[in-house]
């Protein structure tokens, strides 16, 4: 099967990791290590990290319904505090990588899981890293935020949301994602899952599919 599309996630892939910041942060405050993934798994369809990433709730209702959980945990960190940490900076090799497959005639998507916060989709700090992200943004021929959509990953209806906007099956999709948990139901419905532990692990993986190597294969 010819793959025509790379379809990849944003943060953690296209940007550093929102999880090595909130690492520095938990290190910083004396704070258990991956003590906000601990807090996101708990309830992780209803809880608020999910409710604020299908837009159900504000921002003020995060910081508070986040603390509740990490106060049910044993620990004082407030959902503001998390949500300053959560963009990433850019990778300039992996915005190159878009800019080869776009000119080799690849399709590509994004997809996205993100909270109505900061500047742009990305929840930038400010306007002007807001502007450098849409920038990178513009690359992609079709780009689904969890925030405007209402589904998150992993749910598989937002992969083929993407698929439906870019008119492809998922068989014709490479995928890249930071969380193995969203690599899953990526691969259940067909598409290559490259799980993103590191940018030249993510351009070694992406150059080893013999699919990507051949610009014919991925003609419109």
């Amino acid at each position: 099967m010819s793959r025509t599309t790379v379809v990849f996630d944003f943060g953690g892939v296209i940007t550093s990791s929102p999880f090595d910041a909130f690492n520095r942060m938990e290190a910083e405050r004396g704070l258990p290590r991956d003590l906000v993934r601990r807090i996101n798994t708990v309830n992780p369809d209803g809880n608020a990290w999910a409710l604020f990433e299908r837009a159900e709730i504000d921002e003020a209702r995060f910081d508070v319904l986040f603390a509740e959980e990490a106060r049910a945990l044993g620990y004082d960190l407030p959902g503001r505090d998390v949500l300053a940490l959560l963009a990433g900076d850019l990778r300039p090799r992996m915005v190159e990588a878009l800019d080869r497959l776009r000119a080799m005639g690849y399709r590509l998507g994004c997809i996205t899981n993100n909270v109505p916060a900061g500047h742009g989709s990305q929840m930038s700090p400010t306007a002007r890293k807001a502007d450098a992200i849409a920038a990178v943004m513009a690359r992609f021929d079709h780009v689904v935020e969890s925030s405007k959509v209402g589904v998150r990953k992993p749910d598989p209806r937002v992969y083929l949301f993407a698929c439906d906007a870019l008119g492809v099956r998922p068989e014709e999709c490479v995928y890249l994602d930071d969380l193995g948990i969203n690599c899953k139901p990526a691969a259940a419905l067909g598409m290559l899952a490259i799980k993103v532990t590191g940018e030249d692990q993510a351009l070694a993986d992406l150059q080893a599919d013999d699919a990507l190597t051949t610009p014919s294969a991925a003609a419109r």
